[in-house]
């Protein structure tokens, strides 16, 4: 288990624990020095570069901001090297989600937990009934609280409480369906929905009883199509009122591109599916959208050109990964950027 010391001054220390990051970004919304930066969600996320979600400038003061609004517990405030948990921590206040005696252990939860949270245990009763008993245990430690298992439970067994209300918007003329979204959401609350010959649906839907509004689908987005807003903080934080002023109805933490395109142009075929693939270019021409690819000259960050991809401006990737998920021949990759 990995754990990344942001800063210590004294007794105290806040430690980063990447494998709790979802990637929200909401660290970075209240931190006062900028010392967190997030980026390449969308890569991090489909494990297309070796990196974190979060990188680490070292202009932490120690003071614990982000440690007490990060919903899952992936910022730790520790003090003598214990945790600290009390009523100013959000983590902390999140009612752990619990199950009662009506549930029958029928599994359904354990099928759709998005984080892999619940083990339902089942045998056949020992009273002579043909009943199966069991047990449903559910690991706090890695529940983000999508209340998912509550939805799907037959008997509403299942008591879950979300950190966050919000809002979601998607700009459909600007969402390109490159699944970036689809992909980084910690709890399946977005989706490509299926459709029939000749009907119009959504490129991605929302599945809202799903959603935590932690922002990481907007925050990913290469196109900026998506804005999650925060309209309430649910739990019973103390001092909350400082978070509310920083967080509440203001658009998702604004990434930072953390990356750098690669290509390899002995292994490039020349092909085009990346210039294609990609959402900035498709974002910029809808005829590039739907495959001509050359018929136009101006292109806004990947070309081919003599057989080759090239990368035509750094600073207008998206940071998403959907050149690398498309080439047949890994010629195209992202690495990590050193930030200041």
């Amino acid at each position: 288990m990995n754990e990344i010391v942001v800063s210590t001054k004294d007794n105290k220390q806040v430690v980063y624990m990447p494998h709790k990051c979802i990637g929200c970004g909401t660290c970075t919304m209240v931190c006062p020095k900028d010392t967190l930066i997030i980026g390449s969600v969308g890569p991090v996320a489909r494990g297309l570069i070796n990196k974190e979600f979060l990188d680490i400038t070292d202009t932490c003061i120690t003071c614990g901001m982000c440690t007490k609004i990060c919903p899952t517990g992936a910022l730790e405030m520790r003090e003598d090297g214990k945790p600290v948990c009390n009523d100013n921590f959000l983590c902390s206040t999140i009612a752990p989600t619990t199950v009662n005696d009506d549930c029958v252990h029928c599994g359904l939860c354990e099928q759709i937990c998005p984080q892999g949270a619940i083990e339902v245990q089942q045998w056949l009763s020992n009273d002579g009934s043909a009943r199966v008993d069991g047990e449903t245990i559910i690991d706090n430690d890695n529940c983000v609280h999508c209340g998912w298992c509550a939805e799907v439970c037959p008997k509403d067994a299942i008591t879950v409480q979300k950190p966050f209300a919000g809002t979601w918007t998607r700009d459909e003329d600007t969402c390109q369906a490159c699944r970036t979204c689809v992909d980084v959401c910690p709890c399946n609350a977005l989706f490509n929905p299926e459709w029939d010959i000749g009907e119009r649906v959504d490129k991605v839907a929302q599945r809202p009883d799903a959603c935590l509004y932690c922002g990481a689908c907007a925050v990913a987005c290469p196109v900026q199509a998506i804005d999650v807003q925060k309209t309430e903080i649910l739990t019973a934080m103390e001092k909350k009122t400082v978070f509310e002023k920083k967080l509440l109805n203001k658009p998702s933490a604004k990434p930072v591109l953390t990356s750098v395109l690669k290509t390899d142009e002995d292994a490039c075929l020349g092909c085009g599916n990346c210039v294609i693939m990609c959402p900035v270019n498709a974002n910029s021409s809808k005829f590039l959208a739907a495959g001509a690819l050359n018929d136009l000259d101006d292109k806004p960050l990947l070309e081919v050109r003599n057989g080759s991809v090239k990368v035509l401006d750094q600073e207008a990737c998206g940071s998403c990964g959907a050149c690398a998920l498309i080439c047949p021949t890994s010629a195209i990759w992202l690495e990590k950027r050193e930030v200041e």
